[in-house]
């Protein structure tokens, strides 16, 4: 390959590289640009930051502003975020409803619409977007498309231990666990490791975050151990499975039965002998009597 078809190809790459830079970063029209963040990470129950900076023609830099952010796109999108920032003033007025949980990390005045979560949860996966409107004698907006994605981590959290099940089936223990990314479930008995069920997501809502495992055929007097881990740490919770109580007789069985008449039949030669020796007393008494 010759010189000038060498430098012809790099320009091409240059080209194209710097057209998925503009595509991730945001899009231009009429002098305005947007740039994100094409994914940020945080932590359970940590604030984090959704950094998002724009540019816009200088004749509205003195309009009134209203900055908005979003959780998903479309017509299921959430509105988390609503401010208006005016000429002058010092910070971005929110909504008097605003949930306190968000609140804008920059100064809209300096084409800086960060978005600050405070307490971040699970929940909070998801794509967001962030959209700037300038009113004013031109009513123009201008939205990212690409949005920032946020993932949410946490280490593992054991939610609860249980027993389930007895009879001639067994006893089942049961060990659900919380974390992002889904934790991994090992069991330990008393000497080795165990083979437990394959944990399964939990159906519902947080069902991408929780996950289940089973270890059959537990024995009473035994402990075992649910040992869930990720990358972000591990946790155990110990499970001691308590040995039945037998079930009393039931009301009316032979064995209940057996014991009241014997009671009865006690009871009963006693009132026998006793009124027998009253009325065999009474009797001498009256002869005595009788003989005065």
């Amino acid at each position: 390959m010759d010189a000038p078809w060498v430098g012809r190809f790099l320009v091409l790459l240059l080209a194209a590289a710097a057209g998925f830079s503009a595509a991730a970063g945001g899009s231009g029209d009429d002098g305005w640009s947007m740039e994100v963040q094409a994914e940020v990470r945080g932590m359970d129950g940590y604030p984090v930051v959704l950094p998002c900076t724009f540019s816009h023609p200088q004749h509205s830099q003195h309009s009134l502003l209203q900055v908005m952010w979003r959780l998903g796109h479309g017509s299921a999108a959430a509105v988390l975020y609503r401010c208006t920032s005016r000429p002058g003033a010092a910070a971005c007025e929110p909504d008097p409803q605003q949930d306190q949980r968000y609140r804008l990390e920059g100064n809209p005045r300096e084409h800086d619409l960060s978005l600050r979560i405070n307490g971040a949860t699970l929940q909070d996966n998801g794509r967001y977007y962030c959209r700037v409107e300038v009113q004013g004698r031109e009513h123009v907006s201008f939205e990212n498309k690409m949005g920032t994605r946020l993932r949410v981590e946490a280490p593992p959290k054991i939610l609860a231990v249980s027993v389930e099940g007895g009879g001639p089936a067994g006893f089942t223990a049961v060990c659900q666990v919380q974390g992002s990314p889904l934790p991994d479930i090992q069991w330990l008995g008393p000497d080795d490791p165990l083979e437990g069920s394959s944990p399964a997501p939990v159906l519902g809502s947080t069902g991408r975050y929780r996950t289940v495992s089973q270890l059959r055929d537990v024995q009473p007097g035994q402990r075992y151990i649910c040992s869930a881990s990720n990358p972000l740490g591990r946790e155990q919770a110990a499970l001691f499975v308590l040995r039945p109580r037998p079930s009393p007789p039931a009301a009316g069985s032979p064995p209940l039965l057996l014991l009241l008449a014997a009671t009865l039949g006690t009871k009963l030669v006693l009132l026998v002998g006793v009124g027998a020796w009253m009325v065999q007393g009474g009797a001498l008494r009256g002869v005595g009597c009788w003989r005065k």
